[in-house]
């Protein structure tokens, strides 16, 4: 089917009633530290035209280095209020007006190995600067399910009531990070909401999107980490902009994903019908992998409106129809926590 890829973005960008109904609740303006990231920007542009469906006004931020690409122009076009700051230089951070609503992007993965001095301080130092400029303001700040252990795929997943056990070092700095500001909410009184995601999906980047290019170039797909939770990255912005109406102190903990636990297989087999090939494969299924249970989040916000077929035929007709993709892959088929 022949798509025209901006208007096709664009539908998948419009606020849901939910959004819409959260957004007038939330009292003040609306800041994303971090927003050059992978779903900063979308997350920025998803909030304006909620706004603009609720027909209120309310000042939006995006703070990022912007050290390259046309990124600010394309916010600022958007009505996004652009802020140049590198967040770890603390006079730059000192400037940075305050604003009651924080949604905290920042963070480093990639690359991590050989480069763990950063790691640590983007994922742990970091947020106790942010924690501490901000005290008086709310804060949904973003993690990682790589803090939780790989279960056994009989469990059903891991929940927030679960301790963590990070393997390597990007998992461990992520909880790290996940530590620093718990102990500043609780010092501070700030109200937070932790945001373990794992993981979103988009046109461009994510579990589907690398299945889906390897089943396209006939290339194996691993089979070695069986199962998956994926969310569709709409779904999981709208999440966190509604998560500032559920923050607390102590933070609140939720995990956020989809609600199925998913067969890498499957998902590709689905990938071969839509594509017209036929999947390869390779490995053999381990017992255990990396899920989420995120019945609370389900619980506050409903089950995702895109559905995992939905976004399944979202990503194969991006592909026919020669989509940009980012090389941003996961690896969610890494097991030694090695980034």
């Amino acid at each position: 089917m022949k798509l025209n890829l901006k208007e096709f973005e664009a539908q998948l960008l419009a606020p849901s009633q939910a959004l819409i109904d959260d957004i007038k609740k939330i009292d003040g303006d609306i800041m994303f530290l971090g927003i050059g990231g992978k779903m900063g920007p979308s997350m920025a542009v998803l909030t304006m035209r909620a706004l603009k469906a609720a027909g209120i006004e309310k000042n939006v931020f995006g703070v990022s280095r912007f050290s390259s690409g046309g990124l600010r122009e394309e916010l600022e076009n958007e009505g996004i209020q652009t802020i140049a700051c590198d967040l770890l230089n603390e006079e730059d951070l000192k400037k940075l007006p305050q604003v009651p609503n924080i949604i905290y992007l920042a963070g480093h993965k990639f690359g991590t190995t050989g480069n763990e001095d950063f790691t640590w301080a983007m994922n742990a130092y970091l947020p106790g600067l942010v924690s501490s400029h901000f005290k008086n303001s709310k804060i949904v700040a973003f993690s990682s399910g790589n803090v939780l252990p790989f279960v056994n795929l009989k469990e059903g997943g891991v929940s927030e009531e679960q301790s963590p056990e990070p393997i390597g070092e990007y998992a461990q700095s992520c909880l790290g990070r996940e530590r620093i500001f718990e102990y500043f909410s609780k010092k501070n009184n700030t109200p937070m909401l932790i945001y373990r995601l794992n993981y979103a999906v988009d046109f461009r980047y994510g579990v589907l999107i690398e299945i889906a290019k390897a089943v396209n170039a006939e290339r194996p797909v691993d089979l070695t980490t069986q199962n998956v939770n994926v969310i569709w990255q709409g779904d999981a912005n709208e999440i966190a902009i509604r998560s500032l109406l559920h923050c607390s102190s102590p933070a609140k903990m939720l995990n956020v994903t989809g609600p199925e636990i998913l067969s890498t297989k499957w998902i590709a087999e689905q990938f071969g019908l839509l594509l017209n090939k036929t999947p390869q494969f390779t490995g053999s299924g381990a017992d255990t992998a990396l899920l989420n249970n995120a019945s609370e989040c389900h619980r506050l916000f409903g089950y995702p409106k895109t559905t995992i077929r939905e976004a399944i035929e979202h990503t194969a007709n991006w592909i026919l129809n020669g989509g940009e993709l980012w090389n941003k892959d996961t690896h969610f088929q890494e097991r030694g926590g090695k980034f």
